[in-house]
């Protein structure tokens, strides 16, 4: 999924000397080794920021929002990046930076949350042939996802299309490798079932 026009436009804001709205706290930055270091470390995840904002939030509007927001977090504290794993540290700030998102606009309502009973099951066998991500068009895909609690949508996210590992994973989504490995489990059979269901509405 690309990233949309709104979102685009941070390549321009953190690679340029010009400034961005003061509605969003930005300062002005000059053209300077750690905002060139910004740019290359960053943009490059740019549709990976997006794309996973986008199925959280279920909008790009929102997911904009939320990448912005991420965004200027992850340059205000650059200086403490230590691994070297851009990509899954900047995906930890746009994971927590929906959760504070979720918090203002929602009144503190949860969407990470357990699973239904009925989603609960377990696979011993998952394998990517289970997953539907490459089987649907996107708009279906969309509605499939939209049925699923939203720990099952990101982690979905980052194993099927980002390709992280469990490690990584677990990095981003602050749970154990081995939870990791269930829930991603769980989620698979959970987006199956909701394929079933989808395909048997006349």
């Amino acid at each position: 999924m690309g990233t949309c026009a709104g979102v685009t436009n941070l390549t321009k804001e953190f690679s340029s000397a010009g400034t961005t709205t003061a509605s969003h706290g930005m300062q002005q930055l000059a053209t300077d080794p750690r905002n060139r270091r910004f740019e290359l470390l960053a943009m490059p995840h740019l549709d990976a920021a997006f794309g996973l904002a986008r199925w959280l939030t279920g909008n790009t509007a929102d997911a904009e929002d939320v990448v912005q927001d991420a965004y200027l977090r992850a340059f205000r504290y650059l200086d403490t990046f230590r691994g070297d794993n851009f990509r899954v540290w900047l995906l930890t700030i746009v994971r927590n930076s929906f959760l504070d998102w979720l918090k203002d606009t929602r009144s503190g309502q949860r969407l990470f949350q357990p699973a239904p009973a009925d989603l609960d099951w377990t696979d011993p066998n998952p394998s990517p042939e289970a997953m539907l991500l490459d089987r649907v068009d996107s708009e279906t895909l969309g509605i499939l996802m939209a049925q699923l609690p939203a720990e099952y949508r990101e982690i979905l996210i980052l194993r099927e299309i980002e390709d992280l590992s469990y490690k990584d994973i677990a990095t981003v989504t602050g749970i154990p490798a081995g939870t990791v490995m269930s829930r991603l489990s769980r989620a698979r059979l959970a987006l199956r079932k909701a394929w079933i269901n989808n395909e048997k509405r006349p």
